[in-house]
């Protein structure tokens, strides 16, 4: 039986749009938005996420606003949350509500967590709904969508490849005065000061301080770009930065500041110097457990800082690594297996360079050749151990919804020391027929 036309036509758009993603995109660009979701609707859902994150941000965003429910759904489940969480911020507050209110509650989370910038950061800042053209565009097109959208407020034209990465920018004047069939790539000025969306108010400061700045385009760390700093934003960042330590001087800020009142400095510090005070006493219960043997071989009670020092600097590296990682959104939650057993190769790897050292310092020191592996053995495990605990800590503690630069380094600190001297007294007392009682 000869398929029907309607069938025909899926067949080719779902080809076409497997074959060449960035060609389909192209050609979608010049129809209308119910014209363009009906041909993404068309194709599978993974052929159509291929072609939909190709589009312009500003008619990707126009969409959005007309897809089905179920379709939304699908796509958003699908892209790279990333750039999904990119468009998602163009739209109005109340539509991104509806929105997210669709996907699983999981995606949904994580689309806000990407969409939630710190205050004090750049991409707090910006405006997302910034218009996006590619290089080969003309000047009479962007000026007739420009059109569109003419209640914006518009001053330089951001140009971007297909991935969304930062090319150039051009001034509305300049498109405007240009020939119309000019294209953008060839009147854009390129490598444009710029600013990635983590990066702290004072860098958009100094940022407009350096150079005469009508806008400021954020991007990410791929330097994809997000949105952009509008003048108004600039002047008011400014003006903040200006008055900001007056406001922060007396403690009125969220975080304690060099000049807070002594009363809250001590409401901020001293719960975690008890929690901190708890787990100390913890690590000192598991030494003693072994006071039988450190009260035989009295040496080992001099090598017990060297092995819990070690420990947690390898923990404290991959901990500012990873905390790193999850400020600037690097990585995120799902990343963990990937992150820890890079971790765990890095201690296992320094931890034998650095076992060898120590090893061959214990035996030259005490000329006891059991101490000097046990030292050895005990270091290499209590490093691996810490590397990975380093790196799966914040991202638990980023998991279940608490702040990870909180309270990350109290328990990373428990943990090192803990390892550190079970690995280290456990092995001494397993093998003490071997070490010589210095």
């Amino acid at each position: 039986m000869a398929d029907s036309p309607s069938q025909i036509s899926t067949q080719l758009i779902q080809g076409f749009f497997s074959r060449y993603p960035q060609e389909a995109a192209e050609a979608l660009h010049h129809l209308p938005i119910e014209e363009i979701q009906h041909q993404l609707s068309q194709a599978s859902i993974t052929e159509a996420a291929e072609v939909f994150m190709r589009l312009s941000p500003q008619i990707a965003a126009e969409t959005i606003e007309r897809m089905e429910d179920g379709f939304f759904a699908e796509l958003f489940s699908k892209i790279d949350p990333m750039q999904g969480a990119a468009l998602l911020a163009r739209l109005d507050t109340g539509k991104v509500t509806d929105q997210l209110a669709l996907l699983p509650q999981r995606i949904a989370k994580e689309y806000k967590e990407l969409m939630a910038y710190p205050p004090d950061s750049a991409g707090h800042l910006m405006a997302s709904n910034v218009f996006v053209f590619r290089k080969t565009d003309t000047a009479q097109l962007v000026l007739d969508q420009m059109r569109r959208g003419a209640s914006r407020r518009i001053m330089n034209i951001c140009v971007a490849d297909q991935d969304r990465r930062l090319l150039g920018v051009v001034s509305l004047q300049d498109v405007a005065l240009a020939q119309p069939d000019r294209q953008l790539g060839e009147i854009m000025r390129t490598n444009p000061l710029k600013i990635h969306a983590m990066a702290p108010r004072e860098d958009v400061v100094k940022l407009m301080e350096g150079g005469r700045l009508t806008s400021l385009p954020v991007v990410d760390l791929e330097d994809k770009l997000l949105g952009i700093i509008r003048y108004e934003a600039l002047v008011d960042v400014a003006k903040q930065s200006i008055s900001g330590d007056l406001q922060t001087m007396f403690g009125a800020g969220r975080d304690e500041r060099a000049m807070s009142k002594a009363t809250f400095a001590v409401r901020k510090r001293l719960p975690w110097l008890e929690i901190n005070l708890a787990t100390a006493f913890l690590a000192a219960f598991v030494v003693g457990l072994f006071e039988d043997t450190i009260s035989r071989i009295t040496a080992l009670a001099i090598f017990l800082p060297v092995v819990a020092g070690q420990s947690g600097n390898t923990g404290s590296q991959a901990l500012a690594v990873t905390m790193r990682g999850l400020a600037l959104r690097e990585i995120r939650t799902q990343h963990w297996f990937r992150i820890v057993r890079k971790e765990c190769s890095v201690g296992l790897i320094n931890g034998c360079a650095v076992a060898a050292t120590t090893s061959l310092v214990a035996y030259l020191w005490m000329q006891s050749l059991g101490l000097a592996v046990v030292i050895g053995v005990s270091m290499v495990v209590s490093m691996i151990v810490a590397g990975a605990a380093g790196a799966i800590i914040p991202i638990i503690l980023k998991a279940v919804g608490q702040d990870p630069a909180q309270s990350s380094s109290i328990i990373l600190t428990t943990v090192t020391d803990i390892v550190g001297f079970l690995s280290f007294l456990g092995l001494a007392t397993m093998l003490a027929g071997y070490i010589s009682p210095v």
